[in-house]
């Protein structure tokens, strides 16, 4: 007898688990998408929330020490202020080093004298 993974255990429980999960991973893409950020379409669910959850904090960051999430963008020619700019992803990197670079950029804000 063969040992599961608990994913197989769900999705024989659940058909529907693995359309559900990538969906969510769907909707999830889109979100990190729609704050600049540039995805390869190889980023797991799990990646993605990483992301999105580094994402989360870096903003929370940039609102408390007075910066404005509309002209601080990946976009803005020029932004208010580039430390308010989320890091752009470098070419290659993979989904952890970049969710790394985000969260050490939100601490870097956090403990700043601005």
């Amino acid at each position: 007898m063969t040992q599961e993974s608990f994913e197989e255990q769900q999705e024989d429980l659940d058909p529907h688990r693995r359309e559900e999960r990538d969906s969510a991973a769907l909707e999830l893409s889109g979100r990190v998408r729609q704050k600049g950020v540039l995805l390869t379409g190889r980023e797991t669910g799990s990646q993605l929330d990483d992301l999105m959850t580094a994402i989360e904090r870096f903003e929370a960051s940039v609102v408390t020490r007075g910066g404005d999430l509309f002209i601080n963008t990946p976009s803005s020619d020029p932004p208010e202020n580039p430390d308010f700019v989320i890091p752009r992803r470098v070419p290659g990197e993979d989904a952890e080093a970049y969710a790394a670079r985000i969260n050490e950029a939100a601490t870097r804000l956090e403990k700043a004298d601005l």
